[in-house]
């Protein structure tokens, strides 16, 4: 069962993220402030989820959230800072795209960089606070929808199946026809 805050009576924000071990495509950065009382049956860590179930929950939440945002970082600004970096200034930036302000962060992982207010890592903590799963949800979602409508232009990678995540039959289509635009040059094809 997940837990709803880390620290009750502020307004918390869960930060996750979806698509670091990719080799093409941006990373997805999620954050989200849940409302007191929030409750989502199935919720969890998108990765212990089916897509179905993903798809199921991503309105629930884009809907009952009292503020989320989704911010794409792109193949160029991944090779530029590498991919850690751009995950936690990803998260940053949908941190400061949030409609409401808050006043607490808490992150799945174990790596962050100081920002405007407190902050936790929490390892695994996609499966510990219901905000982080969200956030999880919200990050996977949009990145596989993104993925599915970038398959349409390059079609020989299969990122309608595998997400552009490093599989046999996707390293075979870069072997085959080269990177494309979207490929992450600092990654190991």
């Amino acid at each position: 069962m997940l837990l709803p805050y880390m620290l009750p009576d502020v307004i918390e924000a869960g930060c996750d993220e979806a698509g670091r071990g990719c080799l093409a495509g941006p990373v997805s950065c999620a954050a989200v402030i849940l409302p007191p009382g929030f409750s989502c049956p199935g919720l969890d860590d998108s990765k212990k989820l089916s897509e179905k179930a993903r798809e199921r929950l991503r309105p629930i939440i884009e809907e009952n959230a009292l503020a989320w945002t989704v911010v794409m970082v792109d193949a160029e600004e991944i090779d530029r800072l590498n991919i850690l970096n751009a995950s936690i200034l990803g998260m940053q930036r949908a941190l400061d795209r949030l409609s409401v302000t808050q006043e607490h962060v808490i992150v799945d992982g174990n790596r962050f960089k100081p920002y405007k207010v407190p902050y936790h890592t929490v390892v695994h903590g996609d499966a510990t606070y219901m905000s982080i799963a969200a956030a999880s949800v919200l990050a996977k979602t949009h990145r596989d929808e993104l993925m599915r409508q970038l398959a349409i232009q390059y079609p020989q990678y299969g990122w309608d199946s595998n997400m552009a995540y490093p599989t046999k039959a996707h390293r075979a289509a870069i072997a085959e026809y080269g990177p494309t635009p979207i490929h992450r040059r600092s990654f190991r094809w």
